[in-house]
Formats: structure tokens, sequence, C-alpha cells
């Protein structure tokens, strides 16, 4: 799942709220609802905030309401393709090799084509995508959705075992790789016990090509395509076109069924929040996120190609390559996780001025502290930081900072047609609580996916009826209506009783001048449940001790919130690709 995490201030005041009219696109209240009168006895100034006696408050959106466009992803991306077709779509920052839109274009069909006639893949099979971000990515993805196909994002370093496994519940039909992973591909197959074609990008033209993998390159080549053989199932755009599998944090990961309506509607509401359009230039985007994650495939990729942006794509995080993307090809939005963010702020040769186009910095995905936005947006004063709130359940952006605010720290508002409201943390009461209160955030909207494949029980764990997804994430809106994420409700520390949000103390701990980085996990404890224990990294050429640890977070925070777990040194903090702790690997290494 794709989160975002922050420390805010949990309690205060209960406030009142009033009625306003229901967004275009969400279910319409009780027209009875009436304000409610509250312990402060005064009506609350949130005109977005709604309230009825039998669903309590429920929060809208402050943006306008989007439509749904009922058409597939790939008419999507291309609608306006005639008006930039000559641009730059996609370029590898490695290698330079790159497409414009008319070739990205050409080339996706020319793959439907094939993946058709050739492969004989009836409309609704899948498809498995295990690739580093290369411009080709999506030309693989926008041509199997052209084919009628649906997508499996798969994560390129998995091991065979993890890939095997996906590549069996999403009942995948043909493989797209590289030559370097074509071997790991390979032992997923026989551990799936799946005979399967895997065509792979070779990184150079003159490498050779594993025995019996296919070229993806000839896949792709326009020349001797018949465009009329491409056959147009009408597929409808309330079906699944990417089956993306969630990160896991508890038991397995799920895969969670994403339609051609989630994807394009996610694509508008995040259009409607920076209105790039409106820019006037091409937007220009470094892809440093994993296209295989919701985060990059969506929010990056396909929402900004069907805008016309360039997308300098980079297979992996070097900072060497960061600083080049923002110099040298003069990015204008750059999204980033907190890893990033930090090393942005660390880093003595990335100043404003090697940025010197750079608008945007959109952040998630993982938790950030609020010293560390200050600190950001203390040395790059004139760039905008806009941190949001998504999962791979809501393709992925469910909440979403307008531009024109001063609420850094927030997590945003609803995004457009979306509501949200927060609920009691025991998973059944479903009654929005007022603002100020603490509870699990539980939100509803065109962009929330069609369900988990094949897992039932999944299901009615995440839904609650009347179409309501729960996130599993803690959190409160203040009296503006800005929601705070405060933590995970399945990774709260439970000491005597008393729930510790590890992100809090990660968050102060990451204050400490001589920490780099931070993880709070749980240790086992006979009298108390469980213990915060912090498993730190120092800063290079620092010393300190644990007692200096402990004492600094001791003196700010209450009782219970102390580091009585200890304190572990570590060289590194392990995270998944989009930057999110891994916090099962810490438990086994140092909960014991």
């Amino acid at each position: 799942m794709l989160r975002h995490l922050v420390r805010s201030v949990l309690f205060a005041p209960p406030v009142q709220s009033s009625v306003a009219a229901v967004a275009s696109g969400a279910r319409h209240l009780n027209t009875a609802a009436t304000a409610q009168p509250t312990q402060s006895g005064l009506n609350h100034p949130d005109k977005f905030l709604t309230y009825s006696e039998e669903e309590g408050y429920i929060k809208q959106s402050h943006f306008d309401p989007v439509e749904v466009l009922n058409i597939t992803v790939d008419k999507y991306v291309w609608r306006d393709l005639k008006n930039y077709e000559n641009n730059i779509a996609a370029m590898c920052l490695i290698s330079g090799r790159q497409y414009t839109y008319a070739q990205l274009r050409d080339c996706s069909a020319a793959l439907a084509v094939r993946l058709q006639t050739r492969f004989k893949l009836a409309a609704g099979s899948t498809i498995a995508i295990c690739l580093p971000n290369l411009p080709e990515y999506p030309i693989a993805a926008l041509g199997a959705v052209e084919a009628g196909l649906t997508v499996t994002t798969v994560n390129p370093i998995y091991t065979a075992e993890e890939i095997g496994r996906q590549l069996q519940l999403s009942d995948t039909k043909f493989i797209v790789g590289t030559t370097l992973g074509y071997g790991v591909i390979r032992e997923a197959c026989q551990w799936a016990k799946k005979d399967l074609p895997i065509a792979v990008i070779r990184f150079q033209p003159d490498e050779e090509l594993p025995a019996g993998a296919i070229d993806f390159f000839e896949l792709i080549k326009p020349q001797g395509v018949d465009y009329t053989q491409l056959k147009d199932y009408n597929v409808d755009p309330n079906s699944m076109v990417f089956l993306p599998f969630s990160s896991g944090t508890t038991g397995l990961p799920k895969a969670v069924q994403l339609t051609h309506n989630n994807i394009t509607v996610n694509g508008d509401q995040l259009e409607m929040g920076l209105k790039l359009r409106e820019s006037g230039r091409q937007e220009v985007l470094p892809g440093i996120l994993p296209f295989f994650h919701i985060y990059g495939l969506n929010v990056i990729m396909l929402s900004k190609l069907a805008i016309g942006a360039k997308l300098i794509t980079m297979p992996q995080f070097r900072p060497e390559d960061l600083i080049k993307v923002l110099h040298e090809y003069r990015a204008t939005i750059l999204n980033v996780v907190p890893p990033m963010a930090l090393f942005m702020i660390n880093h003595p040769k990335l100043t404003p001025e090697i940025a010197p186009e750079l608008r945007y910095v959109l952040i998630g995905a993982a938790p950030i502290s609020e010293s560390d936005i200050e600190r950001f947006l203390k040395k790059f004063p004139q760039k905008k930081l806009l941190q949001g709130f998504g999962m791979t359940e809501t393709s992925p952006v469910a909440l979403m900072v307008p531009t024109n605010n001063d609420h850094t720290a927030s997590a945003g508002v609803p995004a457009p047609s979306t509501e949200a409201k927060i609920v009691a943390t025991d998973g059944k009461s479903q009654k929005g609580l007022g603002p100020n209160t603490t509870g699990e955030l539980c939100v509803r909207g065109p962009q929330v996916m069609k369900g988990y494949l094949n897992n039932d029980e999944a299901n009615a764990d995440i839904f609650f009826p009347d179409g309501w997804l729960r996130t599993g994430d803690i959190g409160h809106y203040d009296d503006d209506g800005y929601f705070y994420i405060t933590d995970r409700i399945k990774e709260l520390i439970k000491v005597k009783g008393f729930q510790v949000p590890p992100a809090e103390l990660e968050g102060l701990l990451r204050e400490h001048p001589s920490i780099l980085e931070a993880a709070v996990i749980p240790v086992p404890d006979e009298v108390a449940g469980e213990l915060p224990r912090a498993v730190v990294v120092l800063r290079e050429g620092v010393q300190a001790t644990v007692e200096d640890i402990y004492d600094y977070v001791a003196e700010r925070v209450a009782e219970y919130k102390k580091l009585d777990g200890g304190v572990v040194f570590v060289p590194e903090i392990p995270k998944n690709p989009t930057g999110k702790i891994m916090r099962k690997e810490l438990k086994m290494r140092y909960a014991s």
C-alpha cells in the first residue's frame, strides 16, 4: 500500500460542523441532515463537512468534481496525441534511447497487434511486466492495454519464488523482462509450473539474446505490421486493466484489481490539483520511482503521458543522476519518497540553483516529519512541496493538498469527487467522527479498486458497506478539513494498553543532530506487552551513545513512549522500492 504519514497534534477540543452540498459523483446524504451542536456550541466553519445522524461526519472534497470519462486507458493517454506527437515522450537518462509521442504510439500499437495475432492472447488475458524504469515500459503497458489485456506489474528485483507466486495468482500468459533478469524469470516460470513466452529488452543493440527469449524490439517495430488486424474488443471501462500487488504490510501481497475508470479518473483528479495543462509548456519529470508500483505507474507515467509530458527514465536511483536530470534536463516536477527528500536536504551539491525550473516536489509513500519538511523548505524556499495520501487500492491518490494553501504538513483533503471520514479503530463502528478526533481513515470515490482478486476474506475486511474503503491508517482532520495521518493501525506498539505510533517516534529521532535515519519497532515484554525499540543510522563521522538517544527521546515524550525496548545502531534501514520501512525485516533482525 502506498501511504503518507506525518507527525501532528492528535488532540484538540471538538468543534461544530455545518452541512455542505455533496460533490457531484458522490452518494447523496440524508437531505434532512443539519448542523449538529458540540461542546463548543458553535457552527463549524468548514463548508465541506457534512453531518447526518445515520452516518456522522463526512468530509467532502474542496475541489470541483471530475467526470468519469468511461474510456479505456490507452484511449485516455492518446486522446490529445496530435497536440504533441513530435515531442519527446520518454527518454532513458543512461543510454539516451528515446521515443517521440508518435513513435511511442506506433510501437504500442505494433505490440498490441502482435500480442493478439502472433501469441493469440485473448481479451482479458494477463501479461506481466517485470522491468526497471525504461522508456519501453509505457510501450509494453499501453500495447498490452490496447490489445485488451490486463497488466500485472512485477518488481524486477523479486526472487524467483516471489515472481512465480505472482505469475500463479495473476494467471499470467506472457512476460516482458530484460536480458539481465531473464534467468530469474525462467526460474520463476518453473516454480509456477508455467511455460510462458518471455520477451526481453536488450540494454545495448549488440547484447546477446538469451536462448529461448523473444526480442522485444522485434515485437514493437512498426515495419511489417498490419494495423487493421488489431481487434477492438469494445472493452468495458469498468473492467480490470491493471493488477498490481499491494506491498503486504501484513501477510502476503494481495492482487489489487484496478479498472480503466479507476486509473483514468485518478489521472484527472491529479490534473485538477496541479493544472499542468495550463502551464503552456512541456513538463519534464524524472522517472525515478518504480513504474511497477502504482505511484510510479499512474502518478508519474500514465497521467503525465496523458498531458504530453516528457519522462526521463532512470532504472535506479543514483545521486549524480538526480542532479543531472534536475540541472541538465530542467525537470519541472519531481516525485519523491522521504529518503530522497532527506538526501536533497543533506547533499551539499543539491542547491536551488541546480534545479532552476523545478516548481513542484510531490512527496508520499512513507513517513516524513514536520521538522524535515521545514528543513526542506528552508533549503528550497521557491519550490512548492506538496504531500498526499494514497494506496495501491485507490489508484493511488485519495487525499491531496491544493497548491494554494499553507497546510504543508498535511496529507491534504479528499481528491475531486472523493469523500473521507474518520471512524473508531475498533473495526466495527462506521459513523464518521468530528474534527480533531483520532481514528481510522476511510475513503470513497471513483478511484477505489474493484476489490482484491479471488480474496473474499480480504475484501470483507477492507470494505465497509456503501463503498467505503478502510485504509488501515490512523489520523484526524483539523478545523480546516485537512487530514493528518499518523500511523498504521497494525503497526501501533501497545505499551500497557497505550498505543504508541512508530512514525511519531521516528520523526522525533530524525530531529536528533546525530541521526540520519531511524525506525521504531516493538519488542515483546512480559510486563508491558510491548516496548518501543529504536533502530538508528547515525550521520557519517558522528558518534552517539544509547544513553544519548534514550534521554533525547525521554525528555520529549510521555512515559509509555520512552525507548524502553532499547536502541540499536545499524548501517542502514531496509526499505522497499517506494521508501517504505520494511518493518517485518527489522523485527526479524532486531526484535529478539
